[in-house]
C-alpha cells in the first residue's frame, strides 16, 4: 500500500515537471544505449497492438505488417527525440499511424471518395442512431472495413484512436473541418452500412 502511495507521489510529481515517467523507462533507456534486447522487448509489448493500429487504416494484413515492422524501426532509430511527455506507447501509436497513412499515399489512394461526398450533404453534427449499440462488435468491424478510404480513415483515428480533429489534421494533411465532416459523413454510411445488413 505504501509502495502504491509512493509511486503515485512520484509520476505526480514527474506529471507536474511537465514528463510522463512511463512504466518502460528502463527499457527505453536500454534503447537508447542500442541494446537490441531492451528493443525486442518493446517490440513484444506493443507489436500487437500497434499491427491492430496499421491494419484498420491499411485494411490489409501484409502492409499492415511492413507499416508496423517500419514504423518500429523509425521508433528505435529515433528513440532520442522521445520527449517523455506522453506514454511511450501513444508516442508510438502516433508513428505507426503516420507510417501507415504514407503507405496509403504512396498507393496513391485518396482520403476522399469524391463522388460520394459530391452527391451527400450530410450535417456535420449528425447524430448516428443508437441502434448501432445494439449490434454485435465483429459486424462493426467489418461494416467499418467496408467503409471508404478517408472515411474510414477519419473514424478509425477519431472513435478507436482517440485523436481530435485537430490531430487528425496534423496528420492526414486535410483540415480539421473535412475532418469533422468525414465523420459526419462515416456515421451515416457506417449506421447505412449496419442496416443493410441487419
Amino acid at each position: 500500500m505504501q509502495q502504491r502511495k509512493n509511486d503515485f507521489v512520484t509520476n505526480t510529481e514527474n506529471k507536474l515537471e511537465g514528463h510522463f515517467k512511463d512504466i518502460n523507462h528502463e527499457l527505453i533507456e536500454l534503447c537508447l544505449k542500442g541494446d537490441k534486447k531492451a528493443q525486442f522487448e518493446l517490440y513484444k509489448k506493443y507489436a500487437n497492438a500497434m499491427y491492430n493500429t496499421s491494419y484498420r487504416i491499411l485494411k490489409n494484413s501484409a502492409e499492415a505488417e511492413d507499416a508496423m515492422q517500419e514504423g518500429f524501426l523509425k521508433a528505435f532509430q529515433h528513440m532520442d527525440s522521445y520527449s517523455g511527455t506522453v506514454s511511450f506507447g501513444a508516442w508510438l501509436k502516433k508513428i505507426i499511424i503516420n507510417t501507415s497513412l504514407d503507405t496509403l499515399r504512396k498507393n496513391k489512394m485518396n482520403f476522399e471518395n469524391v463522388d460520394e461526398i459530391k452527391s451527400i450533404q450530410y450535417a456535420e453534427d449528425e447524430v448516428v442512431d443508437e441502434s448501432i449499440i445494439a449490434y454485435k462488435v465483429e459486424q462493426v468491424k467489418k461494416a467499418i472495413s467496408d467503409l471508404p478510404e478517408g472515411y474510414r480513415i477519419v473514424l478509425t483515428l477519431y472513435l478507436i484512436e482517440g485523436y481530435d480533429h485537430d490531430e487528425i489534421a496534423e496528420i492526414t494533411g486535410i483540415s480539421a473541418s473535412t475532418s469533422r465532416s468525414q465523420l459526419a459523413r462515416a456515421r451515416k454510411k457506417l449506421l447505412e452500412l449496419l442496416l443493410e445488413n441487419k
